[in-house]
């Protein structure tokens, strides 16, 4: 489990880093002092189904920052094994910011906040040199943050941080208002009509056999994987973290459920991160 300590200068980005990093499973935490971060690792340290967890500590918090350099060195000596992410701007950007904010720097009280950035820059300086990792973000989009922090943190992840969510729905109780992309697959022919599939559903051979051995499902199926799989990678550059593919026909119950699953797998099989609810299956035929 990585343990990451985000630090640097205030009007930086740190609170996109953090988002960033929940995004992709870490538990964190913003403003902690220094002297809390060794009992929070300890705390964590032993956690299960956590990616890892990360620590915001910076100069807001006053006299206690001062002691964060003797705090690395006792998780150094501790055995901990952790990482420092620094986020850094130069001055012109960081005054931009706070002028669009409207915010004071913590460290600039009744001076000009260029007096603030100063002090900052000289009290981080020995953290910024013990740092594993530096982020530049003068001219970074949000977007593009996410993108190298996913390539530090998140690297082993095919998915790259996005999570697919895939629910089949029945058009008679309404389009599920989370939707970025509906599909609409009444135009497949319907199992209702056979008696003797109605009782069943989309996750059942029987029902799936029905749907997919028409030339038209597969034919919709294919060019849906080439729509999908195009538009992931231009989703994940714009820095979404959640995509919600929504797949309907009438009731919910057949061809939506089946379509639904022969995306989910042609999904997994490209190692994304994917996520398939069937919202409306248990309803009333």
């Amino acid at each position: 489990m990585k343990f990451i300590i985000v630090t640097g200068m205030s009007g930086a980005g740190k609170s996109q880093a953090v988002h960033c990093l929940e995004d992709i499973g870490f538990f964190c935490i913003d403003n902690m002092p220094p002297q809390l971060i060794g009992k929070f690792a300890e705390l964590y340290s032993n956690a299960e189904k956590i990616k890892g967890i990360a620590v915001v500590c910076d100069i807001r918090s006053g006299e206690l920052f001062e002691s964060f350099s003797s705090t690395l060195d006792e998780l150094t000596e501790a055995g901990y094994d952790y990482e420092i992410l620094f986020l850094d701007a130069d001055n012109e950007t960081l005054i931009k910011r706070y002028k669009e904010t409207r915010r004071n720097h913590p460290m600039s009280g009744s001076d000009r906040i260029i007096d603030g950035i100063t002090r900052e820059r000289e009290i981080l300086e020995k953290v910024k040199n013990r740092s594993t990792h530096i982020i530049d973000t003068t001219y970074l989009k949000t977007s593009k943050l996410k993108e190298q922090i996913n390539a530090i943190y998140n690297a082993d992840d095919k998915s790259n941080g996005l999570l697919v969510n895939i629910l089949s729905f029945g058009f008679k109780y309404g389009i599920p208002l989370d939707s970025d992309l509906v599909f609409d697959v009444r135009f497949l022919p319907n199992p209702y009509y056979d008696l003797t599939l109605r009782e069943h559903t989309g996750l059942e051979s029987c029902i799936s056999d029905y749907v997919m051995g028409f030339p038209q499902s597969k034919e919709f199926l294919e060019k849906l994987k080439d729509m999908v799989t195009y538009l992931i990678p231009h989703y994940i550059e714009e820095g979404k973290s959640q995509l919600v593919i929504s797949i309907g026909c009438t009731g919910g119950h057949h061809r939506s459920v089946t379509i639904a699953e022969e995306l989910n797998k042609i999904l997994k099989d490209i190692g994304q991160n994917v996520n398939i609810t069937h919202r409306d299956i248990h309803k009333n035929v």
